[in-house]
């Protein structure tokens, strides 16, 4: 005890509390320790800057030595304090208010803090939470607290007079491996020290509030182009919001609205901050980047996924590639890619399955070898997405973020390349503006938890975090996020403008030729694009009139050129020809009246598949030739591929399909084969100039008696169905 206050309790008189002086003469200055001016503390920075308050930085460029802030720790910033402090030791005109950065953000002006602060009638106010921390034991020692109110200290912000914040530091001396928060929670539970000092605690969150156990009582609010944390349970609005503790992503996600980051009526204010312009450039002078293809898992149309990366408008001279392949069957998507485009990249690094290397060593040689080239950006991205966006990598330098990935998810799907927020197990959790993001109904830039697929990191970032993808827990990705995060890197996703999409890899075949050809289901939009042919929408307009070569036979460009070689090479692959037999095991009854040298979908397990393809793409062709019929789904117990081959099949007789209509796809060029072709014999009227991937539909009974007609050269392959039996 101060000998001064023995003297007053000796003769009887009461200690006379210093008093608070308000009003017009006060001065704010806003102080906070960092030692590293990281992300944290460049968004602390920009809130300081964003309300114009004065601001004292101490501690940059010194070694910290306060602990790794997991645990106890943290007195080298009261030894700081003591250093820095010691200017205004008696200055009782100068209200200082200290906060932690690297989790800290301050919403409101010097007025604003002043006024709340004024309204406590304290010389000193220190920020509260619902943890004793970091002594249990105390607890007891603490005041009682109404309903909703919080308890304990938090040493994680704090605001009073000069002079007594200087007293308050320099009243013992403290380790710099000390307990910063026990240190002034001993001196708060001290009724003598916190009586001389005039100290009291932000129980109701009027200006201070620490999300650590609070998240359930706060919410985002906007009023114009302004955001601000509302506290549902105090019914206060705190202006200095600390994300302490473990919740970080939740502060972090809260973040991307405070300071009038994001509001409802301004959208992404802060989007346009601290970027930078590669407008007017050379190519020479292009930022460099180490671009890093991983092809980890089989996946679906890898073939358009290297297209769009070869169509990124970006300077390929300034590009350094390293594409590490993991899937075998990938060689034939990976080789005509490299045969194109190798040349054009500054250099090139190759990496096969026979090489054995594994994902994480792959990717993490590649951050090694864009330290070892002194590039500016490494650049990554998986074979599952689709970047076709050609301005893409423009874009995301442009942005100007130590971590930045643009958005990409799957066709019409919640499913994306981000996470929004993280469960207690630290996998995934979706945030409140998840969907929103995802869909594209907010726009800006977002700090998130987890990044994938796609991402670009600034090449200062990576010596901290080259061992980032491996953890034996963990996949590569997942463990180089939960690297960042330790590291206090912010990860950004960035959805202000289209980037392209994910396929879908989970489900994907890997035993077929072209497992493309099933993925209907899984990647519709991918599907479509490699395999319906470019015109076939037209077909669907109002104004169109459908070609017909003979009456009440229509001819529509249906299938792409790719459908057709693909599904003759599967087809071939698979090899199990019928040889046009009658007897044909394969049907419930065991016999076919017109055989032909085939393969049936239901042999190759695409059945469901072609169904849908049926469903989708047929029947609204045959609802605009034959309207008034209409079946949903249509049904088709025979869908096949014929091959017609002078030494196997050469024609087929006159007969009737077993269908209410039929579609005939040309799976090659007339070209490839002499003879051939289809006569409807009550017209007199044949097709035998076919056109590869056109379909003709036409009816299936009574009018349409048909043949097929001889092929004396070569192999001629078409795909029927016969639809609505």
């Amino acid at each position: 005890m101060e000998p001064f206050l023995w003297i007053f309790l000796i003769f009887g008189i009461s200690a006379t509390v210093p008093q608070c002086i308000t009003g017009q003469n006060q001065e704010l200055l806003l102080v906070t320790i960092a030692t590293d001016e990281n992300d944290g503390f460049r968004r602390y920075y920009r809130s300081t800057k964003k309300y114009d308050l004065e601001t004292k930085v101490f501690g940059l460029g010194t070694q910290w030595r306060g602990g790794d802030m997991t645990g106890a720790g943290g007195g080298h910033k009261i030894n700081i304090l003591k250093q820095e402090l010691e200017q205004y030791k008696k200055r009782d005109d100068l209200i200082i208010m200290f906060t932690d950065s690297y989790d800290v953000v301050i919403t409101a002006n010097a007025e604003e803090i002043l006024e709340k602060f004024n309204k406590f009638s304290a010389r000193v106010v220190f920020s509260a939470e619902g943890f004793c921390w970091p002594d249990q034991s105390l607890v007891s020692q603490y005041p009682e607290v109404k309903v909703h109110e919080k308890r304990y200290l938090c040493s994680g912000g704090f605001i009073g007079y000069a002079k007594d914040l200087y007293e308050i530091v320099s009243y013992k001396d403290v380790l710099d491996s000390d307990d910063d928060q026990l240190y002034y929670t001993k001196v708060f539970l001290d009724a003598l020290l916190r009586e001389k000092w005039n100290i009291k605690l932000d129980k109701r969150s009027e200006l201070f509030i620490s999300l650590h156990g609070a998240l359930d009582e706060v919410m985002l609010k906007f009023k114009g182009s302004h955001s601000f944390l509302y506290n549902m349970k105090t019914g206060t609005i705190p202006v200095v919001i600390h994300g302490n503790g473990p919740i970080k992503p939740e502060f972090n996600r809260l973040a991307n609205y405070l300071v009038d980051g994001w509001t409802t009526s301004s959208g992404c204010i802060s989007c346009n901050e601290d970027t930078v312009s590669l407008e007017g450039l050379q190519e020479e002078d292009y930022p460099s980047v180490l671009l890093g293809i991983f092809i980890e898992t089989s996946t679906p149309f890898l073939r358009e996924a290297l297209q769009y990366i070869a169509e990124l408008d970006y300077p390929k001279q300034k590009v350094d590639l390293l594409l590490h392949n993991n899937i075998e069957n990938h060689e034939k998507d990976v080789e005509p890619f490299l045969k194109q485009y190798a040349s054009k990249y500054k250099s090139v690094n190759a990496f096969k399955p026979s090489d054995n290397i594994p994902e994480s060593a792959a990717r993490n040689w590649a951050m090694e070898e864009c330290i070892k080239k002194d590039c500016q950006y490494f650049l990554a991205i998986d074979g599952a997405a689709h970047l076709s966006n050609p301005k893409t990598i423009q874009y995301l330098i442009q942005q100007n973020r130590s971590v930045l990935a643009p958005l990409v998810a799957r066709r019409e799907k919640a499913w994306s390349n981000f996470w929004g927020a993280l469960s207690s197990s630290g996998f995934y959790a979706r945030s409140e503006d998840y969907m929103d993001i995802v869909f594209r109904e907010r726009i800006g830039l977002w700090n998130v938890p987890y990044i994938s697929g796609v991402y670009l990191i600034q090449s200062h970032v990576l010596p901290s975090i080259t061992e980032g993808y491996i953890n034996d827990n963990l996949d590569a990705d997942m463990a180089l996020c939960k690297t960042l995060r330790e590291k206090g890197i912010f990860m950004y996703v960035t959805n202000r403008e289209y980037f392209g999409h994910l396929v879908f890899v989970d489900d994907a075949e890997t035993k077929r030729l072209h497992p493309e050809l099933w993925e209907i289901f899984n990647n519709p939009y991918d599907w479509h694009r490699r395999y319906i042919h470019p015109n076939y929408s037209t077909s669907l307009e109002e104004s169109t009139v459908i070609e017909q070569p003979c009456p009440d036979v229509f001819w529509f460009p249906a299938m792409s050129e790719t459908f057709a070689d693909e599904m003759v090479e599967e087809m071939e692959n698979y090899g199990g020809w019928s040889g046009g037999k009658n007897d044909d095991s394969r049907l419930s009854t065991g016999y076919e009246n017109v055989p032909t040298d085939d393969i049936h979908m239901t042999q190759i397990n695409m059945q469901n598949e072609w169904l849908e393809f049926l469903r989708k793409y047929v029947s609204p062709l045959q609802q605009k030739v034959f309207p008034g019929y209409y079946h949903d789904p249509p049904k088709a117990i025979l869908n096949f591929v014929v091959k017609y081959d002078p030494s196997r099949q050469k024609s087929l007789r006159p007969h009737h399909d077993s269908s209410t209509f039929t579609i005939n796809i040309a799976l090659n060029h007339p070209s490839e084969y002499q003879g051939g072709g289809c006569r409807f014999i009550r017209y007199n009227c044949s097709v035998t100039d076919t056109r590869k991937g056109w379909m003709l539909m036409h009816p299936g009974r009574l009018t349409h008696y048909h043949e097929g007609l001889q092929i004396t050269g070569g192999k001629r392959y078409i795909f029927v169905s016969f639809v609505d039996p």
